[in-house]
């Protein structure tokens, strides 16, 4: 047994050999831990828990060994730096914190509970604010496809340890693509959860309406079994979401029945034209789908304007998340830049553009009437060598996401479940990936179509 192969290998992989007693957390967390000092070129992590993951991971061995086992079991995750780990700094991408949190954020320890081990925090551009993980901070995230080129963003580091095989699964975030654009650069899978699925406490809210959590991973089924222990609600969710109608990693697990499948290469943002080999990947797709028994037929998606509900969320959050840390004067240039311009974005008008974000979603629910998903192309360009903020104000930023956030951003102001999912590989020799969108809730619809075209198209992987 190569320990490097079994690193690499997926939740399932793992959780299937520390159950067989193959090997043991002490040693698979030891060889993780290993692989991530071996691959600091890739800056995928801010911080690497070195001792205290070996402690937990001998934990983890003796409540095995008691009969107590979770379904993470053993497993090393890694967690995106704006989320909280006790005894770490929750740094935002910024060096304007210092303070280590006193305890877990609610996902983080449902991990935990579930026996899960963390490893580390993962790279992030300040506040997420941007598609490309790169800062002052901690400097540029280099994509295991080719280190020239970005990760994507903003849980470019999550994307870039699971590409790299160095944990099975990574924590990220959703703002406006953060989850599904690293995914598409990196060749991964990444859900976008509901709204309100996964909890965001302590905080209040992850850009208001806008922000969601979940996991980044190479499989379906190793996402849906991680969405299994961190999803749920508590008492304190300002944004809620039903109970599915089955568990995700049922819904990954089944078989899919014939669905009724549009797909549009239009662009939902007019200065954005797709890329033709996304086009390609768009149409190769559907008719996979067909071939796989589906009924797939092209749409022509009526797409709101959705920006006068995203910005004041956008600059809101970036401000209210600025109010919080404990050095503001060591910020970004761009940073303090945007939070300048974002000055108006007050909460009259944040608690006005969610409500215009749910206007909108009852708007975009008019699309599955008609068909049960919508598949699009997650990118518009191609992930762009790194260097892209290199001296970009916040407007010139901006301009230079709009390739990569054009397809994503609007299924945050609405709320929608949507995933992107790799499509095979480009002339470039990096990823193809294209984005499966579901009605509200429509997660285990997502799940069971993406696990499907993943048995007939398996996903690729970097030589690293």
């Amino acid at each position: 047994m190569d320990l490097q192969d079994v690193v690499a290998a997926g939740v399932l992989e793992q959780r299937e050999l520390l159950d067989q007693g193959v090997l043991s957390s002490q040693e698979l967390v030891a060889a993780t831990l290993t692989g991530i000092d071996a691959a600091a070129d890739l800056n995928a992590f801010t911080q690497v828990r070195h001792e205290q993951a070996r402690a937990e991971a001998i934990e983890r061995d003796r409540e095995r060994a008691a009969g107590s086992v979770g379904p993470l079991h053993g497993i090393p995750i890694a967690i995106k730096d704006e989320i909280d780990v006790a005894g770490l700094v929750t740094t935002f991408g910024t060096r304007a914190n210092s303070t280590p949190a006193k305890a877990d954020a609610e996902v983080v320890r449902r991990l935990r509970a579930a026996g899960a081990v963390i490893v580390g925090k993962t790279t992030m551009p300040e506040f997420g604010q941007w598609p490309f993980t790169e800062s002052s901070t901690y400097g540029v995230t280099r994509n295991p496809w080719d280190r020239n080129r970005t990760t994507g963003g903003s849980s470019g580091g999550s994307a870039a340890a699971v590409a790299a095989g160095l944990v099975p699964v990574a924590i990220g975030s959703d703002g406006g693509g953060s989850i599904r654009i690293p995914s598409a650069c990196c060749g991964l899978f990444g859900l976008k959860p509901q709204r309100g699925r996964v909890p965001v406490a302590p905080f209040e809210h992850l850009w208001w309406s806008l922000g969601v959590t979940g996991p980044l991973t190479r499989g379906v089924l190793d996402s849906a079994i991680v969405y299994d222990v961190i999803r749920g609600n508590t008492p304190n969710d300002r944004f809620t979401a039903p109970e599915p109608v089955m568990s995700f990693e049922q819904a990954a697990r089944q078989s899919a029945t014939c669905l009724r499948i549009g797909y549009s290469t239009k662009s939902p943002n007019a200065l954005a034209k797709p890329d033709p080999e996304h086009v390609r990947a768009v149409h190769d797709t559907a008719k996979l789908l067909a071939d796989l028994g589906h009924s797939v037929f092209e749409v022509d998606p009526n797409y709101p304007e959705s920006l006068q509900a995203f910005f004041p969320q956008f600059f809101g959050g970036v401000r209210d998340e600025a109010d919080h840390v404990e050095h503001p004067e060591r910020l970004e240039r761009r940073t303090r830049q945007t939070i300048r311009m974002g000055a108006w974005a007050r909460r009259p008008v944040v608690e006005w553009a969610i409500r215009q974000g749910e206007a909108l979603a009852r708007k975009v629910d008019r699309i599955f009437v008609d068909c049960d998903l919508l598949l699009t192309p997650t990118l518009a360009g191609r992930p762009p060598r790194i260097g892209a903020l290199d001296g970009a104000s916040t407007v010139r930023a901006q301009t230079r996401s709009i390739p990569l956030v054009a397809y994503t951003t609007l299924w945050n102001v609405t709320g929608h479940p949507a995933a992107s999912l790799p499509a095979g590989i480009g002339a470039d020799g990096l990823p193809l990936a294209v984005q499966l969108i579901g009605p509200s809730n429509g997660e285990t619809t997502i799940l069971t179509v993406a696990a499907q075209l993943e048995q007939a198209r398996p996903h690729a992987r970097p030589v690293v």
